[in-house]
């Protein structure tokens, strides 16, 4: 049962690999230049597919997570800080700022764009030290807050989110973008920097003040005066650019399926989109799999649960070792007895450590010790790495959200 499990995270990591589904979106050259800026966690994979296939010259820089990076002939690719912004980070889009802006309108800007770019693409606005965008990052890491309300914060601190980079091109823009969010909506996926931008400055001091997040003194500023908001929908400097979403949640939620189609199992999508806290997620997931076992509905045994989105830890005192996919689990076989599952982040990492994920086997609960008082510590790496049941991949350089899988038997 875990080779079955792992075989089907497998194929949803492959289903969004850049390397085997990025060629048939490319555009044709322009009469003039082609710059590429890659930013996220499959931006270095995407920079590669890119110089594979692309039939044009072109020039650019790809800025990915530490250890994520690969070798480039065209594409510099710059490794940065994630999930916290850093200098590093900071001076490689400052750079593909200022090279966008150079662009003429017979040029094209290729924007490969993927979960991560939110942090890793981070230009704070004049007025933002990254000092207080770093501190606040933090804060907004630990308060629970989902991705799209970070993200609506991050966009009005920023010289390059939500549609800046889009409306500093003179030329046409087209952004390629592998998508890590619920919904797929370009505006969210490492905030937008070609996307139109709904929110505003009164969205972002909303958030804050909903998960109690105090802002230091130079954001607090700027998100009090409101001025220079990001560009909205409808805005002529949108009708040269392109957002296309070229690999989703969802489509590898499909070919996970398929693996436990050709193995007898029925599998059911339950959706890409859950979200919650993940130890309360899970407590959901223990009802269901009950009245499946119990009464044999909505659908009879053996069945395969299958789930994408992002669920949210929300740290309370000190401790924390793992993430949402390993927490989920761990929740899980407290509230249910039994069961296999797994569950794992498609980019290879599952919060604070090295893991991807974790898989839950009927025995864990026996083999394991202290899972709540883990639980409670937010310490889920701690468990399963006891049992050594850690799913490990490294970097996939890919992203589209978690993936979870639950078999009833």
């Amino acid at each position: 049962m875990r080779d079955l499990l792992e075989e089907s995270f497998r194929a949803a990591v492959a289903a969004a690999d850049p390397l085997r589904i990025l060629a048939q979106h490319l555009p044709s050259p322009p009469r003039g230049r082609t710059l590429v800026a890659a930013a996220g966690k499959a931006a270095a994979s995407m920079a590669l597919a890119v110089e594979k296939s692309y039939r044009g010259e072109l020039e650019g820089i790809a800025i990915t997570r530490y250890g994520h990076g690969l070798p480039t002939a065209k594409i510099r690719v710059i490794e940065a800080g994630h999930p916290v912004p850093d200098e590093a980070g900071e001076a490689a889009a400052r750079e593909i700022l200022e090279k966008t802006k150079a662009l003429k309108s017979d040029d094209l800007l290729l924007a490969l764009l993927s979960g991560g770019g939110s942090s890793l693409l981070s230009l704070p606005a004049p007025d933002i030290p990254m000092a207080e965008l770093k501190a606040l990052t933090r804060e907004l890491l630990r308060s629970g807050a989902a991705i799209q309300e970070m993200n609506t914060v991050r966009k009005h601190l920023s010289a390059i989110h939500g549609g800046r980079l889009a409306a500093a091109s003179k030329a046409p823009v087209l952004a390629l973008i592998i998508s890590d969010v619920t919904g797929d909506d370009p505006t969210h996926i490492a905030s937008g920097p070609c996307a139109p931008d709904p929110t505003t400055y009164a969205d972002a001091r909303e958030i804050l003040a909903r998960y109690r997040v105090t802002p230091p003194g130079a954001i607090k500023r700027r998100l009090e005066k409101g001025e220079d908001e990001t560009p909205k929908p409808g805005d002529p400097v949108f009708a040269r650019v392109q957002n296309k979403v070229i690999a989703t949640p969802h489509r590898s939620l499909e070919a996970a399926a398929e693996v436990f189609r050709w193995n007898g199992i029925e599998p059911v999508i339950l959706g890409d989109t859950l979200t919650g806290e993940a130890s309360e997620v899970a407590k959901v997931f223990a009802a269901l799999i009950h009245e499946i076992r119990t009464y044999g509905r909505p659908w009879k045994p053996p069945v395969a649960l299958i789930s994408g989105g992002e669920c949210t830890v929300t740290i309370r005192g000190e401790g924390g070792r793992g993430g949402r996919c390993a927490e989920f689990l761990l929740s899980l076989g407290i509230e249910t007895e039994e069961i296999w599952a797994i569950a794992a982040d498609t980019d290879g990492i599952d919060g604070s450590e090295d893991n991807a994920g974790a898989v839950l086997s009927p025995d864990s609960l026996q083999r394991g010790r202290d899972a709540r008082a883990l639980l409670a510590r937010h310490d889920s790496y701690g468990f399963f790495s006891a049992l050594g049941d850690l799913v490990t991949t490294g970097p996939t350089r890919t992203n589209v959200n978690d993936y979870r899988a639950i078999l009833v038997l």
